[in-house]
């Protein structure tokens, strides 16, 4: 399982021109979910993700969570963070987990975020989308689950 998570100070995802989700100030998270991945992981990665102190406190620090900056959660699915780019030029996404196991893991880390007390927001899985963000920082980081 992995996350790329950006710091935002917008971000909408809309499917076919209609927006699915939006958030204002917050974290934009791309989920890519593995084959092997387990519900016991996401719960990690969603806890770990809600503590990041990646927000600036008043001496310019990232010493803040989303819940010291009362921030929101759009999160998007995103098989393609699972690529194994090691040979050839074309990606294999072989360590991607099937459609329907993705889906159901992509749905509970909605949950998960709701039930830690942040507004969340999502893309539709398995769409074609489209993502517009104004990356704040710029900060982007990496999670993986182990």
């Amino acid at each position: 399982m992995k996350a790329v998570i950006q710091r935002v100070q917008d971000a909408t995802v809309s499917v076919e021109g209609t927006i699915t989700g939006q958030i204002d100030h917050g974290l934009l998270v791309y989920l890519g979910i593995g084959h092997d991945d387990t519900e016991q992981q996401l719960t990690w990665l969603c806890e770990k993700i809600v503590k990041l102190r990646v927000f600036t406190d008043e001496q310019g620090k990232m010493n803040r969570s989303l819940a010291d900056v009362s921030g929101s959660i759009l999160v998007v699915s995103q098989f393609t963070l699972l690529a194994n780019l090691r040979k050839g030029n074309r990606p294999s996404y072989n360590d991607a987990a099937p459609p329907q196991k993705a889906e159901a893991l992509y749905e509970q880390s909605l949950k998960q975020f709701a039930q830690l007390g942040f507004p969340v927001a999502s893309g539709q899985f398995g769409a074609h989308m489209k993502v517009s963000y104004t990356n704040d920082g710029p900060v982007t980081l990496l999670l993986e689950a182990e």
